[in-house]
C-alpha cells in the first residue's frame, strides 16, 4: 500500500504492528539535481521519502476533501485489532479472553484534509472479549482513514531477553527487532518510478537507521539512553549473547527491576521509548549523505514476575 503523492514518490511502508507512535513537530529535507531531474527528500517523525519528476519537484494540489466529508453519515471506527506480531509472547490471557493488537487513531480532526497536527497511532497488546472486538470491527468505509499512516517507519518491535517476561533482580535487554530497525529503499524498487532520479548512472537510494534509544523502565527509575546499530548493520542491533547468562553481557541496554508489576495497572509496567532514526541518501560515490533525524515515541506494557515464576 501506498500514500501517493506524485508518480515519482518514494514512500516507505509498513504493516500495523507494535507500540505507540507519536508525532513530532521537527522535520528535515534535502534536494538534489541532476539535469531536468530533482528528488526532493524529507525526513519527519511520520516517515522519510523523496519525490522526485523531471523538471521539478512537487508535492500535490488540488481539493483535497476534510475526514468529516470522506466519512459522510458513516460513524467513524477509530481502532481495529490485529494479531499479536511474531516473535511477541505476552503469556496466558485472562479466562474468556484472548490477546491483540489494538491500534487506535487518537486525538484526530475530523475537520481537517488529513487528521489535523496532533493525530496519531496508539498501539497496544490487550485482552479483549468478544463484546469488545466488536467495538472495533473492521468497517470497509474505515479504510481510506487507515490509508493516511501508511507511509511510515516500521512499527518498533521490542524486543526483551533473555525471557520476553523479565523476572526480578535479573537483569532484562532491551533492542528492537532488525526489521524495526533500519530501512534501505531505492526507487529502482518500484518499477513505476520512471521520473525518479536515475538515468544509468546516478541512483538516488535511502536509508534509514536507528541510532539511539531512550528507554523509561516505567517503575519510577531514571530513564536510560542505549546507542543503537552503531557497526551492526547486517548483524541487527541486538548485542546480546544468547549463549551467555545474563549478568555477562557486552550489551548496555538493560535495567534490573527490583520489584514484580503485579500491584500495576492490568499487572504490567508501561515502559516508554524514545526512538531516534537517523535518514541519509546515497547517489553513488563512497559517502552517504545525512537529510537529518526524527524521534518516534512509543509505549510498551511489560509484566515483570518474581524468579520463582520462571518455570511457570
Amino acid at each position: 500500500m501506498r500514500n501517493r503523492v506524485s508518480r515519482g514518490l518514494i514512500a516507505l511502508t509498513t504493516v500495523l504492528a507494535l507500540l505507540l507512535v507519536y508525532p513530532a513537530s521537527t522535520a528535515s529535507a534535502d534536494t538534489i539535481t541532476q539535469g531536468d531531474r530533482v528528488c526532493a527528500m524529507y525526513v519527519n517523525s511520520i516517515g522519510f521519502g523523496a519525490y522526485c519528476s523531471s523538471g521539478q519537484a512537487y508535492f500535490g494540489g488540488g481539493s483535497v476533501p476534510t475526514w468529516k466529508e470522506k466519512l459522510g453519515n458513516h460513524i467513524f471506527i477509530p481502532c481495529r485489532d490485529f494479531p499479536i506480531p511474531k516473535g511477541i509472547d505476552p503469556g496466558k490471557p485472562p479466562e474468556g479472553k484472548s490477546w491483540v493488537l489494538r491500534v487506535t487513531i487518537e486525538d484526530y480532526n475530523l475537520n481537517t484534509v488529513d487528521g489535523g497536527t496532533k493525530v496519531h497511532l496508539e498501539r497496544a497488546i490487550t485482552a479483549v472479549s468478544p463484546q469488545d472486538r466488536d467495538q472495533c470491527r473492521d468497517e470497509d468505509y474505515m479504510d481510506q482513514f487507515w490509508e493516511t499512516f501508511d507511509s511510515t517507519y516500521p512499527d518498533p518491535a521490542l524486543q526483551v531477553k533473555p525471557t520476553y517476561t523479565p523476572r526480578v533482580n535479573i537483569p532484562a535487554y532491551f533492542s528492537l527487532t532488525r526489521e524495526s530497525s533500519m530501512i534501505f529503499h531505492t526507487e529502482q524498487d518500484d518499477p513505476e518510478l520512471d521520473s525518479a532520479f536515475y538515468d544509468g548512472t546516478h541512483n538516488l537510494t535511502m536509508r534509514g537507521l536507528v541510532t539511539s534509544m531512550v528507554v523509561d523502565p516505567g517503575d519510577g527509575t531514571e530513564p536510560f539512553a542505549c546507542a543503537m546499530g552503531v557497526g551492526r548493520v547486517d548483524d541487527g542491533f541486538d548485542g546480546y549473547d544468547d549463549h551467555a547468562d545474563p549478568f555477562h553481557q557486552m550489551s548496555t541496554c538493560s535495567h534490573k527491576y527490583t520489584k514484580s508489576s503485579a500491584s500495576q495497572p492490568d499487572g504490567m509496567y508501561t515502559v516508554k521509548l524514545t526512538i531516534t532514526w537517523t535518514v541519509a541518501y546515497w547517489t553513488g560515490g563512497p559517502d552517504w549523505h545525512t537529510i537529518g533525524t526524527a524521534d518516534i515515541h512509543a509505549v510498551q506494557r511489560l509484566p515483570v514476575q518474581e524468579v520463582q515464576a520462571i518455570g511457570g
